[in-house]
């Protein structure tokens, strides 16, 4: 599975509707399933985004797919990255000689 963090912000629309935020949330949870992927960690944060979203996909293609089906509502902005766990980044690392 491949591993991403997303950084989500509110848009007008969706924080005028902030309330249904859980239940938008579920929705996108379930959509991801059905995808073959699943959300590892949501936090609610104080700063600059106002969500982030741990998940894991099969491919980056699944990701992307769900990423613009979630943004496409308009209720939220993302910028998503995709991460490499511990174990991956010193197997990089140390192939650099």
């Amino acid at each position: 599975m491949t591993l991403f963090v997303a950084l989500l912000n509110w848009t007008d629309q969706g924080i005028r509707a902030v309330q249904r935020s859980p239940e938008r949330f579920e929705e996108a949870r379930a959509q991801l399933e059905a995808m073959g992927g699943r959300i590892l960690h949501l936090f609610m944060t104080m700063g600059p985004y106002d969500l982030v979203v741990v998940y894991e996909t099969p491919d980056d293609a699944i990701a992307a797919r769900w990423t613009l089906q979630v943004a496409s509502r308009g209720n939220v902005r993302t910028l998503t990255m995709k991460a490499y766990p511990e174990a991956a980044y010193r197997e990089i690392v140390g192939s650099l000689g």
